[in-house]
């Protein structure tokens, strides 16, 4: 079974930066696709960024620009380098993988970190 595991969340000032990380374990497939979602109070889970096969990286266009998603060689671990946080960015992040099992994707999350945006 696939466990993910964020951390980094934490307070920040508007402007500043944070860096979480999603270290993953349990893969017995080395293909991955990962995601970052956040969850504002009393909103819906929004997709943030995704590297998929290949390593192409998209991001939803509130974060374009200010946040950078990447992986480690052994891609067991993702990153999310947020810069230039608003007050906006204020969730609970949340890392998802897609692993491969037959013809289908199944997908695991991690149990989530919360990023505080405030002065």
């Amino acid at each position: 079974q696939v466990q993910l595991v964020e951390s980094g969340g934490g307070l920040a000032q508007p402007g500043g930066s944070l860096r979480l990380s999603c270290t993953g374990s349990g893969f017995t497939e080395s293909r991955r696709v990962w995601h970052w979602f956040r969850q504002a109070a009393g909103k819906e889970r929004e997709w943030v960024s995704s590297i998929k096969l290949g390593g192409r990286t998209s991001y939803t266009d509130s974060v374009k620009g200010r946040f950078t998603m990447s992986k480690d060689r052994g891609e067991d671990t993702v990153y999310l380098q947020m810069n230039s946080l608003k007050r906006e960015d204020t969730a609970m992040y949340f890392c998802k993988v897609e692993c491969p099992s037959g013809s289908d994707w199944i997908p695991f999350w991690g149990q989530g970190t919360q990023v505080t945006v405030s002065s």
